[in-house]
């Protein structure tokens, strides 16, 4: 059976704090300090004050596009006919796909803003998004929501989930979490400590992509599909349709990056 863990993480006088919020919150925690370090290693792109800055970009792009993305992607009727609901996020709803656009619309901008290489930023941007990833999953499960397919009652760490019915499922959030999250991660953390592929801008970002990608479609078919979506053409999922270009973006990224001239230290920082 699913523990009954509330939702709700702690209380700060009459506001509640939630567990999604506090992923949020512990992950950009986490991620700022090492995002800044990975942008002085040679060739350095930016500096630590850039990277704070950037921080504020980066919660809107991830907010605002997770969100718009949700509604886009997954629940467009629902909130055209029901535009206000668009404003209720605390009833849940966030698409990482929406929000990878935001973010990556953010580092545009950003970059142009500071004058900085667009493909080298993100490059030491997008080795510390796992992190978010694999918290976010973790707390989709705390929540019980976002739960796996039928499993066999032998697998024994099927569950229970309470809004999942009597069948026992995948826990398929804590899937995410360790291939989105973990095993990511460690992978940003390995590319990223080799010069040799720091030089050549946009490979660290186009590995993101493409990992992410093969990570989710991994793990999509252990994931119920929305119910307001199901199972599209030839059984795949809408979060296995949307991989897709992601997956072909990484790829082209990765080629361009190789065939591209190392890029040289950026002396203003």
């Amino acid at each position: 059976m699913f523990p009954d863990i509330s939702p709700v993480a702690f209380h700060i006088g009459p506001f509640a704090i939630r567990w999604y919020a506090l992923a949020y919150m512990v992950s950009f925690i986490i991620a700022l300090p090492i995002a800044k370090r990975l942008c002085r290693l040679a060739p350095a792109v930016a500096t630590t004050e850039q990277v704070d800055d950037f921080l504020f970009y980066a919660i809107l792009g991830v907010l605002l596009g997770g969100r718009l993305g949700y509604v886009l992607f997954y629940r467009p009727m629902d909130y055209l006919a029901h535009p206000i609901d668009i404003f209720k996020t605390w009833e849940g709803g966030m698409s990482f796909h929406g929000g990878a656009l935001g973010v990556i619309l953010a580092l545009a901008f950003f970059s142009w803003k500071n004058r900085i290489n667009f493909l080298s930023f993100s490059d030491r941007i997008v080795p510390v998004v796992p992190i978010g990833l694999g918290l976010g999953r973790c707390a989709n499960f705390i929540n019980g929501e976002l739960w796996g397919r039928p499993a066999s009652p032998d697998l024994p760490w099927a569950m229970v989930f309470p809004t999942g019915g009597p069948v026992p499922r995948h826990p398929s959030q804590l899937y995410e979490a360790l291939t989105e999250g973990l095993l990511l991660f460690c992978v940003m953390m390995i590319a990223s400590s080799r010069i040799k592929i720091r030089e050549h801008a946009g490979f660290l970002s186009g590995l993101f992509l493409f990992g992410y990608a093969l990570a989710r479609s991994f793990c999509e078919f252990f994931r119920q599909p929305d119910a307001n979506i199901g199972f599209l053409a030839g059984g795949v999922t809408m979060g296995q349709i949307l991989c897709i270009p992601m997956a072909l973006a990484g790829m082209g990224l990765m080629f361009y990056a190789l065939k591209s001239s190392p890029i040289q230290e950026n002396m203003s920082v």
